[in-house]
């Protein structure tokens, strides 16, 4: 990530713990729920290697086409999956920017990770995909943001909240109906998890 050092280090902390609870939401719950922390475990782990500072790690040229197939491999896995739900659509447009970024010219030349290459010689990606992009993690962030408001606010009602789309669960927990939190184990810290997820996906785009 282009940018300071500290600004890098607080994402990819962020990202990391992120991946590490989607982690051990693998142990628990129904085979789909498990697929689907898996999926999410992969992506925070990815983003937080993305995130560490240039200065600090600096990866190989070629690491960067691994990345990109590591991640294309995932993408092709969620289309295969989204036969199955419309909520691993929302994961193969994460593998696919992961894709973009670590493909993106510059990224890998430059020795840094996503956005270093832009910084030192103009855009490095495609402007028109990754405004699209931008957009599309810029409505998610505020539709999951919307489902952790407690519904009935302004700012709920603004961002996609209601009182249909969160569901109080038995447990205390929430239950998403909406895009933001697409699959089980929806529970308040979950959806904080895929929120940050997507917040890092929309920084880190912003460096391209």
């Amino acid at each position: 990530m282009h940018g300071g050092a500290l600004a890098g280090w607080l994402l990819m902390a962020l990202c990391a713990v992120s991946g590490a609870y989607c982690l051990l939401r693998t142990r628990t719950g129904t085979p789909q729920e498990r697929s689907t922390a898996r999926s999410e475990a992969l992506m925070g782990f990815g983003m937080a290697a993305m995130a560490v500072p240039a200065a600090v790690l600096t990866l190989p040229e070629w690491a960067w086409a691994v990345y990109g197939a590591m991640f294309g491999a995932a993408a092709l896995r969620a289309l295969w999956s989204a036969r199955r739900g419309a909520h691993h659509l929302h994961h193969l447009v994460g593998s696919l920017a992961m894709v973009y970024m670590a493909m993106a010219p510059g990224a890998a030349g430059a020795g840094g990770h996503a956005g270093h290459g832009a910084a030192a010689g103009g855009a490095g990606g495609i402007p028109l995909l990754t405004g699209v992009l931008l957009l599309y993690y810029a409505l998610y962030v505020l539709r999951s943001a919307g489902h952790l408001i407690p519904a009935g606010t302004g700012v709920a009602s603004f961002a996609g909240g209601s009182a249909e789309g969160v569901v109080r669960s038995g447990g205390g927990g929430l239950r998403d109906g909406g895009a933001g939190g697409a699959t089980g184990g929806g529970t308040e810290l979950t959806m904080a998890c895929r929120l940050t997820m997507g917040i890092a996906m929309f920084a880190m785009l912003l460096t391209l």
